[in-house]
This record gives C-alpha cells, structure tokens and sequence, in this order.
C-alpha cells in the first residue's frame, strides 16, 4: 500500500531520518575504535599476569597457581596472535584491492593518452584551419550548424579527456603511496605477530618446566580438582546466559517486527533503527536457521577428537589417588599431545572463555538449542561468530596435570547430556 506523505510529515521523516543516518555512522566509528583498543586491552591483561608471577618466590612459581598464571597467558597470546592473523589477512585483502585499482588505473590512463595521441594525429595531418574551413565550405546553413556542432562537441571532449588525464594521474599518484603505506602496515603486523609468538613459545616451555614439577604433587591435584568444580559452575553461568541473550533477542526482535507492521514510513525508520540498536548489544548472532538437525544425530555424533578413550565418565569419578568423588558434567578424553578438537555438528561458536581449572573453553551453539562446550583446549583457530561445519577444526588438545585431556559436554537448554548416549560407538 502507498503511504503518502503531506509537507508536514516530510520534515519530519527527513529529521528522522538524518538522526538515523547519523546514528549509523557514529554506531561503526565507535565499532572501529573498539577493535583498535582490544589488542590494548589483551596486552595489559598479560602485563598483569606476567608481574603477578614476578612477584612470587622461587617455591611459588613451582605451584599450581603459577601453572595456571601461564596457562591464562597462553590463552591471551593465542588470541593476540590470532587477532594479528586476521589483521594481516583483512591487510593483504586491501593491498590486493588497492593493485588491482591501480591496474585499472593504468589501463584508463592509457585509453586516456591513445585518444589524445590521435587527435594530436589528426591536427597534425589537417590543421586547426581545416577544420573550419570544413564549416565555411557547407553547402548549406544547416550543414554549417551541424558541422559546428560536431567540431564543439569534439573539442569540448579534448578538454574533458585532458582534465580527465590530469585527474586519473594524480588518482594513481595516491593510490601508490596508499599501497606503500598498506605493505608497511602489513610488515609491521607480520613482525608483531611473530614477535608474540616468539614470547608465547618461550612461555611454553617455561610452562612445561613447571607442569613436570608439580605433575605428582597431591596438593597440586587437589587444587586442580577444586578449581574444576568452580569451573563447572561458571559454565552453567555461560550456558545460562547464552540462553537468556537468545531468548531476549528473539523476543525483542519480535516485538519490533511485529509494532513496524502497521505504522508509517517515519515511525518504521525509527523501529529499524531500534532494532539495529537492540540487535547490536549482542556481540554475536545466535541464530541456528540453515543448520542441520542436532537432535538427530543421537547416538552417531561424531567424536571431537578422532584419537582418544574416555578416562572420566559423565556423573560421579572416584579419584584413585586422592580418594575422593567428583562430579563430572561432561567427559574427559585423553588422547595424544596436540591432537585437532572439530566441531561435533554445524553451529555457531557463541563462547570463548578461560577459565581456572578447565583452562580455554569453546561454547558451540547447535540447533534445537543444543550446545557443545569443548575445554583444555591450547590452542584456539576460531572466533565468537564463526558458523562452522561439522568437522571443522576448533582448536588443539592442550595438556594437564593427568595428561592431554579433552573436557566435553554436551547441553540441551540448561539440561546436562551425557555426551557417550550421543557419540558413535568406536
């Protein structure tokens, strides 16, 4: 239905409009601005962990809470590391499109110069004199106009081709200075980001020295176990609050839609405007439209890592050695050192975390409100965002006190699933 507007409400939309518009512009520039300061932010936190250990006695740094100080810092290098990847990447996208303008560039400057050199071809042969002559020799008035009009139009494009010759060259002028600046930007990236994961390999081995003195150490097992279960505790934290941020989406997504449907042009930019807003304090998009079914694969799920036995089963774990019963969420999986963890189904990753006791943990959302939380992870080759595949390689098995464990679970809303009702029998 057309909706017409009289002089009153054209102001009107065009005021709500601008304000929209405006908006818009200062919504991406603060979006910029907030990328360019997370690398910041991820640098102090290092600084931090890094003068925490500093700070502690030689016995100190031979403890649990020293292996796990170095454990956070890993997690941060790692994701320094790969916001430096993307920034390279993102970098050589950028130098490839500033080459390719200034090989179109250059073929224009060309077509530009072949033009001119013809005409200057053709002065050359006839001569300005000529050209006129050609007018006052018409046979007829009309004839005169119509040649005229034609030597116009010709030296007026002439004029237009030079001044467009001038432009185009100082266009490429600045389009090689550009291109200068983006591969220094780009150099400067890649020696950062080797620089980091010079310090992260330094940080390993110096993390390996102090797993290897405390790897028997009840005391430090103890400590281990203790932090696991605030551990399990701050993922039902994150598992309930990627719940409630869906649910609040989907109902406020709704709402909107649903108040737009009968209402002006102006109030509807206004609505799209809210709901941008809205939709904009999530980090991530939740949705799980065009995945396949979670639900179905019951029983023949893939396996997050393609090596491994279960040593901890879902439900109550006696500790041999401790000789105590621990809750266990999910199940712990040891395989061999560094192995790939993939993605179980098609999802989303909703989460990315660290946290004492299980270390780098991966939230995966699934269809059907399903999720995967995959933990010990020591390396991490995705982002809050990414729609993965089934199969997809999420990360690296990292190492423990009991070894190299993979931690996984496997919810249904906030219902715990016992993961080996779900995977394939090996």
């Amino acid at each position: 239905m057309q909706i017409l507007l009289n002089g009153k409400n054209k102001i009107i939309f065009l005021l709500l409009f601008f304000i929209w518009a405006s908006s818009s512009f200062a919504q991406e520039g603060s979006l910029i601005k907030s990328k360019k300061s997370e690398l910041g932010k991820i640098k102090d936190q290092i600084s931090a962990l890094e003068n925490t250990f500093n700070l502690k006695t030689a016995k100190e740094r031979e403890s649990y809470e020293a292996l796990d100080n170095y454990n956070h810092q890993s997690f941060l290098l790692h994701r320094l590391i790969n916001s430096l990847v993307n920034e390279e990447q993102k970098k050589e996208e950028e130098i490839l499109g500033t080459e390719n303008d200034i090989q179109k560039l250059g073929k224009e400057i060309q077509s530009l110069k072949e033009n001119y050199s013809k005409y200057v071809v053709a002065i050359y042969k006839r001569g300005t004199i000529n050209e006129w002559a050609s007018v006052l020799d018409s046979k007829t008035f009309e004839q005169a106009i119509l040649r005229y009009k034609y030597l116009k139009k010709f030296s007026d494009q002439r004029v237009k081709d030079i001044s467009e010759l001038k432009s185009k060259k100082e266009e490429l002028i600045a389009e090689k200075s550009n291109l200068e600046k983006e591969r220094a930007d780009k150099e400067l990236l890649a020696e950062q980001k080797q620089a980091e994961q010079d310090n992260l390999n330094q940080k390993k081995i110096e993390r390996s020295k102090i797993l290897n003195s405390i790897r028997h150490d009840k005391a430090a097992l103890k400590t281990e176990i203790a932090a696991k279960r605030n551990a399990e505790r701050k993922i039902t934290g994150l598992i309930a609050k990627l719940i409630e941020e869906a649910e609040k989406r989907r109902e406020e997504a709704a709402l909107i839609r649903s108040r737009s449907k009968n209402n002006n042009v102006a109030t509807k930019v206004i609505n799209k405007k809210s709901l941008n807003e809205n939709l904009d304090t999530y980090d991530i998009d939740l949705s799980t439209a065009g995945f396949s079914s979670f639900s179905a694969l019951k029983g023949r799920l893939n396996w997050p890592v393609e090596r491994g036995k279960i040593v901890k089963q879902f439900g109550e774990n006696r500790n041999v050695k401790l000789n105590t019963v621990t809750l266990n969420y999910g199940i712990d999986i040891k395989t061999v050192s560094e192995e790939d963890v993939r993605a179980v189904a098609d999802g989303v990753i909703s989460a990315i975390d660290w946290i004492p006791g299980y270390g780098s943990v991966i939230i995966i959302t699934h269809k059907g409100d399903f999720r995967t939380v995959y933990s010990h992870l020591s390396n991490i080759f995705v982002k809050e965002g990414d729609r993965v595949k089934l199969g997809t390689i999420i990360g690296k098995v990292g190492e423990s006190l009991e070894g190299n464990i993979l931690h996984f679970e496997i919810w249904n809303s906030r219902n715990k699933q016992n993961p080996e009702v779900w995977l394939a029998r090996k």
